[in-house]
C-alpha cells in the first residue's frame, strides 16, 4: 500500500489589518481548529498543516514559493475567514505550481441569533470573502477544487478526501519514471502517443530498456529466493497440483515465473520506476510471458499496461495512489467481449494475463495453461472473478494536439454461468447508461481498447486529477446522451484550439 500520510497539505488563511489584532487573533485560533480538525479526522489521509494567517501581498507571494519548493507538500487548501482583498493574491496565485482547494465554510456552523453583532459580522465574512477570492481565480482563469458547507460535515470531508487523494496522484507524477521493456505492438495506434509532450505536460518520464536488459537481472536471481517465493504462491493462492513443489510435473514453470518476478521487481526498484509495459512481440530471452509476476506487481501499486501501452500504465499507477488504502482495487483492463442478450447487455473484461489480483473477489487460482500467441513457454498466471457493484474504466488517449481522460462509470455484475474454460483473471460489467449509448459514446471519444478499470475511484477522482494536469476529461455516465456527447467533444475541440 502507497502511505498517502507522509503528504502534507498547507491550510492557508486570508485576512486583512483593517480589522486590528484582536480580530486577527481570533482568525488565527479558529483557522488553526479548523487545520487541526481536518487533520485529525479518518476521512482524510494525508497530513493537514496550519500555516500563518496571510495579511499582505508579500507574505502570500512568499508562502506560495515556499509551496512551490517543499518535498511533502501536495498542495494547499484556501479559506478566507474575513474579507481579504484578492489583488493581494494576484502574485502568490500565479507562481503557485501546486493544486488548490477552495474551501468555502465558516468557523461556525449557526447564527448565534440572540448575541451576533457587528464584531461578529466583522469577524465571520466568508461568505463576501471567499466570492471575492473566488473571483481573482476565475479572473486569472485558474483550476480549483472548488468545496461548500460546514467543515466538520460529511460531505466537506468527504469531498476534500477525494481531491488530496487526487493531488496526491498528481504529486506522485512529478519526476516518476516509466520504463518500457521493447516497443508497442506493432501496427497499433492507440498505444503509440507522445512521450515528449506527456513529460512537459504530465511531469513524468517513459524511456525504453531492451528485453535483454530485464533478462539479464532476472537470470542473475538466486535459487533460494526463488524457492522462497514459491513457497509464498503455494500459502497465498490456491496452486493447482501440476505446479505444486511435492510431484507437481509443471512446477518448474511456476520456479521461472518467480524468477521473473524477482527480477522485474528488482530492475524497477534500482531503477526507481513506478510503472512498466511489456510486449508479446518482443520476449527475446524470456522462457514466459510475465503473468502472474505483473499482476501481483500492480497489487504491489506498480502501473502496467501491456503491448507497450505506457499511457494506460501511468493511469493504472495514478489511480493505485488515489485508492491507497480504500477498500477494492484497481487493474489493467481490457474490454474483451460482449454478451448481447437483448436487455441484458455485458461487457467481459479480461487480458491475456495481467489482470491486478486487488479487484478478486475470491481467493485465486494460480494456475498455467498455453497462450497462443507470443511464441514462449505456456506462463503461469491468477486466475478468478471480480467483485460486483459500482466501477468505472478510464483511458487516457493522445488525440495529436492534446490529452484526454476518458471515463465510463459501469456496474460489475456475476457472471451468469461458470466460465471453466476461461483461463484468465476476468469481470463482467454493465457500461452505463446502457450498453448502446455507452459504447456509441466511447467509440466516438476516440476511447482505447486498455484502461484502467478501478473499484474505488470515482468520477470525481478522476475529474479532480484532470483538472489539476489541465486537460480535457469526459464522462460516460447515467448522464450521458448522445446527441448532447457530440456536441461535448465538438465544443472541447474548439475550446483545446484556443486554449492552447
Amino acid at each position: 500500500m502507497i502511505d498517502l500520510k507522509t503528504f502534507e497539505v498547507w491550510f492557508l488563511t486570508g485576512s486583512q489589518f483593517l480589522y486590528g489584532e484582536e480580530t486577527l487573533k481570533h482568525v488565527a485560533e479558529d483557522a488553526k481548529q479548523i487545520a487541526e480538525g481536518l487533520n485529525n479526522v479518518e476521512q482524510i489521509p494525508v497530513q493537514i498543516v496550519f500555516k500563518p494567517i496571510l495579511k499582505t501581498p508579500d507574505e502570500i507571494y512568499d508562502l506560495c514559493q515556499q509551496v512551490n519548493v517543499a518535498k511533502k507538500c501536495i498542495g494547499v487548501i484556501a479559506w478566507m475567514h474575513t474579507f481579504s482583498p484578492s489583488k493581494m493574491w494576484i502574485c502568490g496565485l500565479k507562481a503557485l505550481q501546486k493544486p488548490l482547494l477552495h474551501l468555502h465554510t465558516q468557523f461556525n456552523r449557526d447564527i448565534p441569533w440572540s448575541e451576533i453583532d457587528m464584531n461578529f459580522m466583522n469577524l465571520n465574512q466568508s461568505a463576501h470573502g471567499d466570492r471575492e477570492f473566488g473571483y481573482i481565480m476565475t479572473r486569472m482563469r485558474l483550476n480549483r477544487k472548488i468545496v461548500v458547507g460546514y467543515w466538520q460535515d460529511r460531505q466537506v470531508l468527504d469531498r476534500i478526501n477525494v481531491w488530496s487523494r487526487a493531488a496526491c496522484a498528481w504529486y506522485d507524477w512529478q519526476g516518476a519514471k516509466f520504463v518500457r521493456f521493447g516497443d508497442n505492438m506493432r501496427q497499433v495506434a492507440v498505444t503509440e502517443g507522445d512521450k515528449v509532450e506527456a513529460e512537459i505536460k504530465f511531469g513524468y518520464s517513459v524511456n525504453t530498456h531492451g528485453i535483454g536488459d530485464l533478462v539479464d537481472v532476472i537470470n542473475a536471481v538466486n535459487d533460494s529466493d526463488i524457492e522462497q517465493l514459491c513457497d509464498e504462491y503455494e500459502k497465498q493462492y490456491n496452486v493447482v497440483e501440476c505446479l505444486r513443489k511435492n510431484g507437481g510435473d509443471k512446477h518448474k514453470s511456476l520456479r521461472e515465473a518467480a524468477k521473473i518476478e524477482l527480477g522485474l521487481k528488482t530492475f524497477l526498484e534500482k531503477g526507481n520506476y513506478k510503472g512498466f509495459t511489456d510486449t508479446f512481440e518482443d520476449l527475446h530471452g524470456l522462457v514466459q510471458l510475465p503473468g502472474i509476476a505483473v499482476q501481483r506487481l500492480m497489487a504491489k501499486g506498480y502501473g502496467f499496461g501491456a503491448e507497450g501501452d505506457w499511457k494506460t500504465a501511468t493511469i493504472v499507477r495514478a489511480m493505485k495512489v488515489m485508492g491507497s488504502g480504500l477498500k477494492g482495487g484497481s487493474s489493467f483492463m481490457e474490454d474483451y467481449t460482449y454478451h448481447l442478450e437483448p436487455h441484458n447487455e455485458i461487457v467481459l473484461g479480461a487480458h491475456m494475463l495481467e489482470i491486478c489480483e486487488s479487484i478478486s473477489v475470491n481467493k485465486p487460482s494460480c494456475e498455467i495453461h498455453p497462450l497462443g500467441i507470443g511464441g514462449k513457454a505456456d506462463p503461469v498466471r491468477l486466475v478468478f472473478n471480480s467483485a460486483e457493484g459500482s466501477a468505472l474504466n478510464a483511458s487516457l488517449i493522445d488525440m495529436g494536439n492534446r490529452f484526454r481522460l476518458l471515463v465510463n462509470e459501469v456496474n460489475a455484475v456475476k457472471p451468469l454461468k461458470d466460465l471453466p474454460k476461461l483461463p484468465v483473471a476476468r469481470v463482467l460489467w454493465k457500461p452505463c447508461p446502457d450498453m448502446i449509448t455507452a459504447c456509441s459514446a466511447w467509440l466516438l471519444a476516440g476511447g482505447a481498447h486498455h484502461t484502467c478499470y478501478s473499484q474505488n475511484v470515482t468520477s470525481e477522482y478522476l475529474q479532480d486529477f484532470a483538472e489539476m494536469i489541465g486537460i480535457e476529461c469526459v464522462f460516460i455516465d447515467n448522464n450521458t446522451n448522445l446527441h448532447n456527447f457530440k456536441n461535448e467533444l465538438r465544443w472541447n475541440e474548439v475550446y483545446y484550439q484556443l486554449n492552447k
